[in-house]
């Protein structure tokens, strides 16, 4: 049986130096938890809290085999160390060490929970002792729709059970409010004493339970974000960054029809397929090759355009000079001349 003598003054200092950090960091004037003030004190904090904690191990002041009568007045407020050190752990920022912080929170509030559950203390269902596994969260459950409806079921007794959690949690804050600069002014008997440290674990029972609820589901996020594939990032040399913005250009067949789409669009330059090649070989975009190689799977009607033009061009000297002419004509006459459709 642990006596509260026994406990000495620096334990009652350690936890009274972490409880008052813990409520300076919660209730401060910082806009974000993340300034370096608050993340001293956050260190300071848990380093109190961690010593007062090794101090109630080493003393042995509770054990799952006694009754609450058994502990000392003064003992009670002792229960509070892993609660008070899991909410210290999640005021830590470091984004790197998010996980590994919400699985030492999450110990530390299971761990008053059972010690809270083994002395009768609060009316709850002690939540399991790790959190649920990807598997659990990812498997379908067997049955179908039919399967499902205990899950209702259940997500209606969960909100239910918040709601009473809710509403007790505020009956306790005032009475904890009403009853604080009582004990606190040393006025209190101690039997108002017991009853004011067994409010305040109560009131931790429903914010330990809480936290670990919140915990859980941020766990699950932390972890399908980590096992996430992450898009594979361009090679080296090829990023679009990289690269010279090409400016607007007309793309022709050979230099004849270079000059003739010259002399048309003269805002325009033009290139030839082979200069535009070389000029992209120069820039190591594509390999040396000279030109293109036709692509499988290009149309007969295609082709055949292409072999009738060579034609033109090569062996029918009466055909191309027919289309030297078309070209000049083109070249003195603009597009639409002649055309008097719809004058008056």
């Amino acid at each position: 049986m642990a006596e509260g003598a026994g406990t000495g003054p620096r334990l009652a200092e350690l936890l009274a130096a972490g409880r008052r950090l813990w409520e300076e960091v919660e209730n401060g004037a910082e806009p974000s938890t993340g300034a370096p003030a608050v993340q001293d004190k956050v260190r300071q904090g848990l380093d109190a809290l961690q010593r007062a904690a090794a101090m109630v191990a080493q003393l042995d002041l509770f054990s799952e085999n006694e009754e609450l009568e058994e502990i000392a007045s003064a003992d009670l407020k002792y229960l509070l160390l892993p609660a008070l050190l899991g909410a210290m752990t999640l005021k830590q920022v470091d984004l790197s060490r998010r996980l590994e912080h919400l699985e030492s929170a999450r110990a530390q509030f299971w761990r008053f929970l059972k010690l809270c559950s083994s002395y009768g203390l609060g009316s709850f269902h002690l939540p399991p002792a790790s959190p649920p596994g990807e598997e659990d969260a990812e498997s379908p459950s067997p049955g179908g729709p039919a399967a499902a409806q205990p899950s209702l079921v259940a997500m209606a007794s969960n909100r239910q059970a918040k709601i009473e959690r809710y509403k007790q949690k505020k009956e306790l804050e005032n009475r904890l409010a009403s009853m604080g600069t009582f004990v606190e002014s040393g006025q209190a008997d101690e039997d108002q004493i017991r009853e004011f440290y067994i409010l305040q674990i109560q009131k931790w029972i429903n914010t330990s339970l809480e936290e670990i609820e919140s915990i859980d589901q941020e766990m699950v996020i932390l972890r399908s974000r980590g096992t996430g594939k992450q898009p594979p990032a361009p090679p080296h040399g090829t990023s679009r960054q990289g690269r010279t913005p090409l400016k607007p250009f007309i793309l022709t067949r050979d230099a004849a029809q270079a000059k003739v789409f010259g002399a048309g669009y003269p805002g325009l330059p033009t290139m030839t397929v082979d200069d535009w090649y070389e000029q992209r070989r120069r820039q190591g975009v594509v390999s040396g090759q000279s030109a293109p190689q036709r692509a499988p799977g290009i149309a007969d009607e295609e082709l055949q355009k292409q072999q009738q033009e060579k034609k033109e061009e090569e062996d029918d000297e009466e055909a191309l000079q027919k289309a030297r002419n078309w070209d000049d004509w083109k070249d003195t006459h603009p597009r639409g001349y002649g055309n008097r459709q719809n004058v008056g």
